[in-house]
């Protein structure tokens, strides 16, 4: 039965049935944000679960060493892995979480012993920093720019490629001492460290931002929550030792 109601139009209820359909075929095949921001948690949850069972044994008693060893260089291989294998980040950014953990939780649980309350401050600020970057960006105050990426990530290699020189001098008894040491030289590299590590999160919401926009796979949401909880982790290490040398040198 028709009727002369255009709104009511059996036809019109078929096209728009059908365009719903085809927009809710391509929200399951594109990446979205709010997927992105729901793997974000997920990743996070990871690695706080390990950094728990790594606190609880290391205040058991439990030498933590190895799962610190095992966290560090496991959780360096996986990120490898997964920014040069982007399309199995469904399977390595969850591994790379998990090993992650355990190194947070230990070197988390370490300085707690020395500095009370150092943990719950490094993870406010953590917070902190994520929220005012994430401000600075969306009201354009800080423009992800070619000069700017370039930028940081140079800054960024920088740094990994110095933390690389550091650790391999540690198996020779030799050390940067204001790498990890306190003073005004280190306080002042740790500082520059937490600037750059914030200016990545930059980075990561421009990537997210665009790879949204330009439709692509939604196995790319893995990609861009593996990016974004790998600079969130760096930044809270960076974070914790800096309160811990600016303490060290009351």
């Amino acid at each position: 039965m028709r009727t002369s109601n255009p709104t009511l139009d059996p036809d019109r209820f078929l096209k728009v049935a059908g365009r719903a359909a085809t927009l809710e075929a391509e929200n399951r095949t594109v990446m979205t944000l709010g997927g992105t921001i729901n793997k974000t948690f997920l990743l996070l949850f990871l690695v706080l679960g390990t950094a728990l069972f790594t606190w609880y044994q290391f205040f058991s008693g439990v030498n933590v060493m190895m799962y610190m060893l095992v966290g560090g260089i496991g959780g360096l291989v996986m990120a490898i892995v997964t920014i040069f294998k982007q399309e199995w980040a469904h399977i390595t950014a969850p591994i790379y979480a998990l090993l992650e953990g355990f190194l947070v939780g230990g070197l988390s649980a370490m300085l707690e012993m020395q500095f009370p309350g150092i943990v719950l401050q490094a993870a406010g600020l953590t917070f902190g920093v994520l929220l005012t970057m994430l401000f600075a960006y969306k009201t354009g105050a800080i423009k992800a720019t070619e000069s700017f990426k370039k930028g940081v990530i140079a800054a960024t290699g920088g740094i990994f490629l110095l933390y690389i020189f550091t650790f391999i001098l540690n198996f020779f008894g030799m050390t940067i001492a204001f790498v990890h040491q306190g003073g005004l030289l280190g306080i002042g590299f740790s500082v520059f460290v937490v600037v750059i590590a914030a200016l990545n999160l930059v980075l990561d919401f421009d990537f997210i931002e665009k790879a949204v926009a330009q439709g692509v796979s939604k196995q790319m949401e893995w990609y861009g929550a593996f990016g974004l909880v790998v600079t969130l982790v760096w930044l809270y290490i960076e974070i914790l030792r800096l309160l811990a040398k600016l303490q060290s040198s009351d």
